[in-house]
């Protein structure tokens, strides 16, 4: 009985030893990972040899401790649950990139260049590796909305360019440490494989989406009609983007700037010179018209009946951030961003009232405002959580 009871109890404490110990694993990687906490990288260069034997793992938390030294403060938690642990690591909710130097900024290229060959499919992030790789939609793999709408942005952000109609996405590319914004970005520079990786992130960004149509599709449509249920799931936005591509294609010059912006962003506008005006077939005069009763129905929607879901479904948080403006537009409010001022101004409906008050909304309004504001703060969750 007692040889029984003391084999019990010698079970019971190496039971408890053992699960006091340091998993193996674990152990392994932190003492893999301290040379890099020791590594000065203000003013050693990693070699990329050096970098590829090393996890991706490992790799992301090279890439923490590089930033950790400044303090910054993480969304992805691993990287951010490692720092904490870490006696030196103190947290500055002010961190910036201006804080890093050259030499930081090479050995994050070769870090991020190492993750991005290590990963299974393409990432956020990734894109900068990939300006002379075409990928399949087999290697994008599976996504989320908002970070294949990040990832698309990315593309034209590596070559400098601003998103001052999105300030969320444009937050964003200002807290990568590679992002520099060029006054005189040109669509023209992107390479045919980054046209062609625009192209399977646009197409697989619509097959989430469920649309059938898109802006950018309006070359396919020129001799061809479309019908009212290939516009289901577009934005306001896009559906004024998409008619006016019609016009775009044929040389329209647009008096107003955030229309001019956006067509003279694309690789394929030449605009003509005036005083000539573009000739729509009489196939694509119809489409126009088909696209205006849309725009017209969810317009009068936004104040007549409850928004559908559908309607929100799929929306990047900027669309769905407009789609709530228009309600208060329609009223006449004044807003302090330039671009939205300016692109309301552009509506012909449009009538500023420098005495709107939100009491001027009706009951529909207001409830339209607030299922599209829980939207956003989904959208807005989704959208935090891409690290890049």
């Amino acid at each position: 009985m007692w040889r029984k009871l003391w084999s019990f109890i010698a079970l019971m404490a190496l039971q408890i030893g053992l699960a006091a110990l340091p998993c193996g694993s674990s152990a392994q990687e932190t003492s893999a990972l301290k040379s890099w906490e020791k590594f000065d990288f203000s003013q050693r260069v990693i070699a990329p040899s050096q970098a590829g034997k090393l996890s991706l793992a490992d790799l992301k938390r090279v890439r923490g401790i590089l930033f950790g030294r400044h303090g910054r403060i993480f969304k992805e938690p691993d990287i951010q649950e490692y720092l904490e642990e870490r006696p030196w690591y103190k947290p500055d909710t002010h961190f910036n990139n201006a804080r890093l130097n050259d030499t930081e900024r090479k050995d994050l290229d070769i870090i991020r260049e190492a993750e991005a060959r290590k990963h299974r499919y393409v990432e956020p992030g990734d894109l900068r590796f990939y300006q002379n790789r075409p990928f399949t939609p087999e290697q994008l793999g599976k996504h989320t909305l908002a970070e294949l709408h990040i990832m698309r942005a990315e593309i034209e952000a590596i070559h400098g360019k601003r998103f001052d109609s999105e300030p969320l996405l444009q937050t964003y590319f200002e807290e990568r440490y590679w992002y520099k914004p060029d006054p005189h970005y040109n669509p023209a520079d992107l390479s045919e494989t980054e046209q062609h990786n625009l192209a399977v992130l646009a197409a697989a960004e619509k097959r989430k989406r469920n649309l059938k149509l898109a802006p950018g599709d309006m070359q396919a449509f020129q001799n061809q009609r479309i019908s009212q249920d290939m516009l289901n799931g577009l934005s306001l936005h896009e559906l004024r983007l998409l008619r006016n591509e019609i016009y775009a294609l044929h040389g329209q010059r647009f008096p107003k700037q955030w229309m001019r912006d956006y067509f003279e962003m694309q690789p394929w506008y030449k605009p003509l010179p005036p005083p000539q005006k573009p000739q729509l077939t009489p196939i694509e005069i119809r489409n126009v018209a088909t696209i205006l009763r849309r725009e017209q129905e969810l317009h009068a929607q936004l104040s007549a009946e409850p928004i559908s879901p559908s309607v929100l479904n799929g929306l990047f948080l900027e669309d769905a951030r407009n789609l709530r403006l228009e309600i208060y537009a329609r009223h006449g409010k004044i807003f302090k961003t330039k671009w939205l001022q300016d692109y309301f101004s552009s509506l012909p409906w449009y009538t500023p009232n420098p005495d709107f008050r939100d009491s001027m909304l009706s009951a529909t309004e207001r409830k339209n405002i607030a299922t599209i504001r829980a939207y956003e703060k989904k959208a807005q969750s989704m959208f935090d959580a891409v690290e890049g």
